[in-house]
Order: structure tokens, then C-alpha cells, then sequence
């Protein structure tokens, strides 16, 4: 393990190249991340606030959704207005300090995301499974303690990988060709041994992306088995509808990061990595709060009755 040499990463700073490369692109990206952004702290706040006083959504899987948006809505703001930034600004340099920030804040908003879809794909594999004990098995202590572990264990993963951090060196500027501070913009930009915050990388991601994806998996082997058993069509086809938004969800959170970090970088240009990135960190956040508005008829009902509301108040 090495120890940081203040003196030296106090004065270091990264510069975020992002699209650099495209500078006629620069305007229309700006644009059209500003509007992503628009609609996501819109779609996610509007989701929660709907949720809340809609007693008719007071259930264990809109008590899980009202979190999973308020995470999308934090990991977006902490990533998208630096976007932004260095998308109409010269100066794209960063401080070790508001990089970490940003990363620490980022990783706790992933790693409580994949735990929040574990715990909501447990939440449609007790209501389609054993339906009669659903109120029991998921009561809102029960719901309360698994949001709970999804916020501690994101931030116990923030804790560790942010320290193992710390204790690089960084020993001069550092430009990165990325437009987020990623862990490997510091493996790459580190002068020090980075063994230790490999290892440290290695577990708690694997750990969290294979613990929840294993609970997601299993939870919908389950959840098929039992809607194969069931014999009208339309039976089937609501037992299905119900865990619809969640399963497209899933798919594209987790069908991105396979796309991102399991396919080898040789095969990867700089561009399809960006590309990819931007969907994960900016596309996404947007995307949730949609799947799970357009699918689901009573989230509709109940946005068309706030507008309604809003509309007679003026």
C-alpha cells in the first residue's frame, strides 16, 4: 500500500477531454444532454412525487421505485451538469478532489441501484409466487430494511474503493480521454503501486454486480416456472405484465455494463466506449422513470390526475 503524497496531488488536476475530438459536435451534444437531463430530473422527481401522494401506489414495488428514481436523479446530477460544462467551456480541468467527489458519489448511486432491482425482482417473485403471503412476506418493515441495505451496502462499496484511492499518488496533470472520473482515470493517471486499489476495485464490483445479478436471475427462473403453470392466456399475460418494466429495466442496466466492462478493450474504440458510457450514466437515469410510466397503468392514471390537478389550480 502507498501512502498519498499531499504535496504533490494537492496541485494535480485532470482534464476531462469528453468529445474534444468533435468540436463541431459541441453545441448539438450540449443540446441534446441538456434536454436528457431536463426530462430525467422531470420523469424521476415526478415519479417520486406521484408515488407519495397517490395513496393508491402505496405498495412494496412503488415503496422500491420512489428509491431506485431518486437514485437515478442523484447519479445523474452528480455526472451530467460537469458534462455539460466541458461540453461549452475551454478550461475541461477537474481537482483530485471534485473527481473524487464525483466518483464516490457515482459509485454509491450504482451500487444501491443494483441492490434496489435485486430487491424489487425478490418483490415480483414473492407477488407471483406466493401471492397469498405477499402482504406478510413484504411488510413495510421488511421493505424498509431492504432499501436500507441497498443505501448502506452502496455506501460501505463508496468508502472502500474511495480510499483505495486515497492512498495513490498522483504526480503530475493528467489528461484523461473520458468525460467522467472513473476508477481507471485514476489507475491510469496514478504514479504509485496500484495493486491494492485493484484488488479493491475487483471484489466489491464483481461482488455487487454478481450477488444481485445472481438474486435477479434466480428470482425470474422462479417467476417463469410459475407463470408456465398457469393455464389461460390471460392469465398468464398478467401474471407477466407485472414484472414487465422491471425485466426491461434490468436488461438495460445490466446488458450495458456487460456491454461496457466484459467485452475486451481491444475490440473497443475510444468512440463506442464514450458512446456506451454516455447511455449508462446520462440515458438510463431518463430511460427508467419512462419504462415504468408507459407501462404501467396506474403510474399513467396517476400523472394524468396530477396534470389535471395542476391545470384546474391555474
Amino acid at each position: 500500500m502507498v501512502s498519498p503524497d499531499k504535496n504533490q496531488s494537492s496541485e494535480v488536476m485532470f482534464i476531462l477531454l469528453g468529445f474534444s475530438d468533435y468540436p463541431e459536435l459541441q453545441v448539438p451534444l450540449f443540446l441534446l444532454f441538456l434536454t436528457i437531463y431536463a426530462i430525467t430530473v422531470v420523469g424521476n422527481v415526478g415519479m417520486i412525487v406521484v408515488i407519495k401522494i397517490n395513496p393508491k401506489l402505496r405498495t412494496p414495488m412503488y415503496f422500491f421505485l420512489k428509491h431506485l428514481s431518486f437514485v437515478d436523479f442523484c447519479y445523474s446530477t452528480t455526472v451530467t451538469p460537469k458534462l455539460l460544462e466541458n461540453l461549452v467551456v475551454d478550461d475541461k480541468s477537474v481537482s483530485i478532489k471534485g473527481c473524487i467527489t464525483q466518483f464516490s458519489t457515482g459509485v454509491t448511486c450504482v451500487i444501491t441501484e443494483m441492490v434496489m432491482l435485486a430487491a424489487m425482482a425478490y418483490d415480483r417473485f414473492v407477488a407471483i409466487c406466493y401471492p397469498l403471503l405477499y402482504t406478510i412476506s413484504m411488510s413495510p418493515k421488511f421493505c424498509a430494511l431492504l432499501v436500507t441495505m441497498a443505501y448502506s451496502w452502496g455506501i460501505i462499496s463508496s468508502i472502500v474503493l474511495t480510499y483505495a484511492l486515497l492512498v495513490l499518488s498522483f504526480c503530475e496533470t493528467k489528461i484523461i480521454n473520458n468525460f467522467v472520473c472513473e476508477y481507471s482515470v485514476f489507475l491510469s493517471a496514478s504514479c504509485s503501486d496500484k495493486h491494492f486499489s485493484e484488488i479493491m476495485l475487483f471484489i466489491f464490483a464483481n461482488l455487487s454486480a454478481f450477488c444481485t445479478l445472481i438474486i435477479i436471475l434466480t428470482s425470474y427462473l422462479f417467476i417463469f416456472v410459475a407463470i408456465l403453470k398457469v393455464h389461460s392466456t390471460t392469465g398468464r399475460y398478467k401474471a407477466f405484465s407485472t414484472c414487465g418494466s422491471h425485466l426491461t429495466a434490468v436488461t438495460i442496466f445490466y446488458g450495458t455494463i456487460l456491454f461496457l466492462y466484459c467485452i475486451p478493450n481491444s475490440k473497443n474504440s475510444w468512440l463506442v466506449v464514450k458512446v456506451g458510457s454516455i447511455f449508462y450514466i446520462v440515458v438510463i437515469p431518463m430511460l427508467n422513470p419512462l419504462i415504468y410510466s408507459l407501462r404501467n397503468n396506474d403510474v399513467k392514471e396517476a400523472f394524468r390526475k396530477l396534470m389535471d390537478f395542476r391545470i384546474i389550480s391555474q
